[in-house]
C-alpha cells in the first residue's frame, strides 16, 4: 500500500468524538513581583502566557497529542491583576475541525488572603492546530458538546472561525488587486 493511499485510508477512517469535560482544565498561578509591569499590575504578556499554556494543555489532551497555537483572538483585559493575586486560567475546547480546533479560555482572579469570589479578569480564544512528529496536520476527534452552555460557545466558535476566514480571504483579495495595480507593499 503506498503512503497516498495510507494517508487516504487515515483520513477517510471516522475519529470518535470527545465530550468537551474530556480535555477541559484550569491552571492556577499566584503573581508575584517578577510578572509586574512598570505600573505595579501583572504584565498582560504575563496573563498571556498562561492563557497559552492552558489552552495547549486542553488541545493536546482533546486531539490526543501535540497540538501548535495558530492564532489567538480576541484577547480581553477586564480587570487589572495584582500581586499576590490568585489567577486561575480555565480552559475548553469549543469548537473542532479536521485538523484544528478552538479553544475557549476564562481568566480569574482572587486575593490569596481573602475569601471573596475570584473576579473574571480576561477571556481569550485560541485557535490550535494537531501536529504529528513531522510538523504535519493530523486530523482531531470532533468535540461533543454536553450542555445548552457547551451548544452556544460551539456555534460562537463558528461565527468566529467564519469570520476570521472572510477577513482572511478580503485581505488575500486586496493584497492580489494591489499586486495587480503595480504596488508592493
Amino acid at each position: 500500500m503506498t503512503d497516498q493511499a495510507t494517508t487516504a485510508e487515515a483520513d477517510s477512517a471516522e475519529i470518535p468524538g470527545k465530550p468537551i469535560s474530556a480535555s477541559r482544565t484550569t491552571l492556577s498561578h499566584i503573581m508575584t513581583h517578577s510578572d509586574t509591569n512598570l505600573l505595579g499590575t501583572v504584565h498582560g504578556g504575563v496573563i498571556m502566557k498562561l492563557v497559552d499554556d492552558a489552552a495547549g494543555a486542553v488541545a493536546g489532551r482533546h486531539s490526543g497529542g501535540p497540538a501548535v497555537t495558530a492564532s489567538m483572538d480576541e484577547m480581553a483585559f477586564l480587570e487589572p491583576v495584582r500581586v499576590g493575586d490568585l489567577v486561575h486560567v480555565k480552559a475548553q475546547v469549543n469548537w473542532t475541525g479536521r485538523t484544528s480546533m478552538e479553544v475557549g479560555v476564562r481568566v480569574l482572579a482572587e486575593r490569596w488572603n481573602e475569601s471573596t469570589p475570584p473576579t473574571q479578569v480576561g477571556s481569550a480564544y485560541l485557535v490550535f492546530a494537531a501536529v504529528d512528529a513531522d510538523g504535519k496536520p493530523r486530523r482531531v476527534p470532533p468535540v461533543i458538546p454536553e450542555t445548552d452552555r457547551d451548544r452556544r460557545r460551539n456555534q460562537e466558535a463558528q461565527i468566529r472561525r467564519t469570520h476570521r476566514l472572510a477577513r482572511r480571504r478580503a485581505i488575500m483579495e486586496l493584497r492580489a488587486k494591489r499586486a495587480a495595480e503595480g504596488f508592493d507593499d
